[in-house]
């Protein structure tokens, strides 16, 4: 589904710890969601976030994506209107430094990015796509993305420049 950019495995062991964030707050939104009465869900796992429903007539949700180059400042704003289910997910150098292992090499990644948010329905699956995208570079990483069905997303570099799929000003606001 990566193109071999996001595995879990590492040194030839099981490695969840790429995927098991995500997949363990989509989880509990589900769960939240499940229960009778409950009409919208946001889950925040350590800044990525998982969505159901709306918070209430005419207010969806609304989820600020940091800036990774001016600590306290927001890079975009992205907007659930009209998705009853969304997902928003950043991976890159700002919080955790070079944490992100290029599984060419088995090192850091060494790219021009210092972020990629990428938006989808489904957070086990945005969470590793932001991963490998980021270990793609910019160039790559975005047109990978762009091939992607019903994935929208923001990448920043190093240099402040911003790169975005074609179908993410829609999700802005």
């Amino acid at each position: 589904m990566s193109d071999g950019w996001f595995s879990t495995s590492y040194e030839g062991r099981l490695d969840p710890t790429g995927i098991v964030k995500g997949w363990a707050v989509e989880r509990a939104a589900r769960r939240l969601a499940a229960v009778p009465g409950v009409c919208g869900v946001n889950v925040n796992g350590g800044g990525d976030v998982q969505l159901l429903g709306s918070p209430g007539a005419q207010r969806p949700w609304r989820v600020g994506v940091a800036d990774p180059l001016r600590p306290g400042g927001l890079a975009a704003v992205v907007s659930a209107a009209g998705a009853d289910e969304l997902s928003v997910a950043t991976s890159g150098t700002a919080e955790r430094g070079a944490h992100i292992v290029d599984p060419r090499t088995g090192r850091s990644a060494v790219t021009d990015l210092v972020a990629v948010t990428v938006v989808g329905a489904r957070l086990t699956w945005v969470d590793c796509w932001a991963t490998a995208a980021f270990a793609m570079g910019s160039r790559e990483g975005l047109a990978w993305l762009e091939s992607l069905p019903d994935v929208e997303a923001l990448l920043i570099t190093g240099g402040d420049e911003v790169r975005c799929t074609g179908g993410l000003a829609a999700r802005l606001g």
